[in-house]
């Protein structure tokens, strides 16, 4: 059986690996020269870690991994205003939890793929014709694959979706639902940053926009930045734009906007979920953001990535017909997904307090979780656990 797997991200690479273990020739397709480098801090639990755990992958992760003590927030001067312990957390998800850079997650599963994956970087698909007994896809090059099944894991702007999945111009905006914020990450040098956050993940204590640190084991320091806003587009230049809305903010802020790199070495994109009616037509499929994207405020989008891309290699591998398999997939994981997104929009004002009510709101619920068991409640509020969406579920 042949796949071909448009988008090298955690989905991608994740269902690449899983086919390619179970005998499929695969091949990837990623429009990026080479895999990221930009990407953020990631808490990494909850289904995708127990996928990671059926796929050996789990020691490779815990030593790319980072010992995260605190989630901090601070004032103007960095002094602590509120914050909750990793170890409360942790707790609250059995102590399944790997704090990681999304990069090195890329890259660990990128390490992992069997011999019968290519990866083929700088290459895009811009056709697809699906037919009774297969299908077939051009490419930018002009060269044509024959393949069992595409699969479009390539992310909130998917190119398969849009190929697939719309009969008109237009018509995928209807697919991603803005949740009226912009989210950039970007990684830079400055010792005195790194040494004020070393071991925690330190964010600012504000409304309508903030960023945070992490200092990483190579010297550099990891920053976040998430702001309000009622347009969708993306600007031209990320990094004049980090400066223009994040100049106002105090503490370590302005030094880190100095070191910021090119905007073309920024992640830079909305912050978005993907609601597609259906995630399959004939024999091409989506995965991933291209059809569940959870966005950061659930902060679950990897986990459910790699879950999701382990359950769909199951289904292809083992139903009777492909239809088949893409039904099932389809049945048992959209109710998770749903789930995760419902929860995620009613989080938006914990995940960033747009007045000094709901901030205060937010210190005092973090206060409030070093009574006995109502850190556990809180943790376990933040990372679902009570929504049933984690281990194998």
């Amino acid at each position: 059986m042949k796949a071909v797997i448009c988008g090298a991200g955690i989905a991608g690479l994740g269902l690449a690996r899983c086919l390619g273990d179970a005998g499929w020739d695969v091949v990837v397709l990623e429009k990026a020269p080479a895999l990221r480098t930009q990407g953020y801090m990631i808490d990494f639990f909850g289904p995708g870690y127990t996928a990671a755990e059926e796929m050996g992958l789990l020691p490779r992760l815990q030593e790319l991994g980072y010992a995260v003590h605190e989630l901090r927030y601070v004032d103007e001067d960095g002094r602590r205003r509120a914050g909750m312990t990793y170890e409360t957390l942790g707790r609250a998800v059995g102590g399944r939890l790997i704090s990681i850079m999304r990069p090195d997650l890329e890259r660990a599963l990128y390490d992992s793929l069997p011999a019968g994956v290519a990866v083929r970087f700088g290459t895009t698909l811009t056709a697809i014709e699906d037919g009774t007994d297969g299908a077939s896809v051009l490419l930018n090059d002009g060269t044509h694959l024959e393949t069992d099944v595409v699969v479009g894991a390539d992310g909130v702007h998917s190119a398969v979706r849009r190929l697939a999945f719309c009969e008109a111009e237009g018509d995928d905006e209807r697919h991603v639902r803005h949740l009226g914020f912009h989210t950039a990450a970007f990684v830079f040098e400055d010792p005195g940053i790194h040494a004020a956050c070393r071991d925690s993940f330190v964010l600012t204590d504000t409304t309508d926009r903030q960023m945070g640190f992490y200092g990483l084991r190579d010297g550099r320091v990891a920053a976040f930045a998430v702001h309000w806003t009622a347009r969708p587009g993306l600007p031209g230049d990320p990094r004049e734009a980090l400066r223009k809305e994040y100049g106002g903010l105090g503490w370590v802020v302005p030094q880190a906007l100095r070191a910021c790199p090119p905007g073309d070495e920024v992640y830079y994109d909305q912050v978005a979920q993907t609601e597609v009616p259906c995630w399959s037509r004939g024999r091409v499929t989506l995965v991933g953001d291209a059809c569940y994207a959870v966005s950061l405020l659930a902060g679950q989008g990897a986990s459910l990535g790699l879950a999701g891309a382990r359950l769909l290699a199951g289904q292809l591998s083992e139903a009777p017909s492909t239809a088949t398999a893409l039904r099932r997939y389809e049945e048992r994981w959209r109710p998770v997904v749903t789930e995760k997104q419902r929860a995620a929009r009613k989080g938006v004002r914990w995940f960033l307090p747009r007045s000094q009510g709901e901030l205060r709101a937010r210190r005092l619920a973090l206060r409030a979780a070093r009574l006995p068991g109502a850190g556990r409640y809180l943790a376990s509020a933040l990372t679902g656990k009570s929504r049933g969406a984690l281990g194998g579920d």
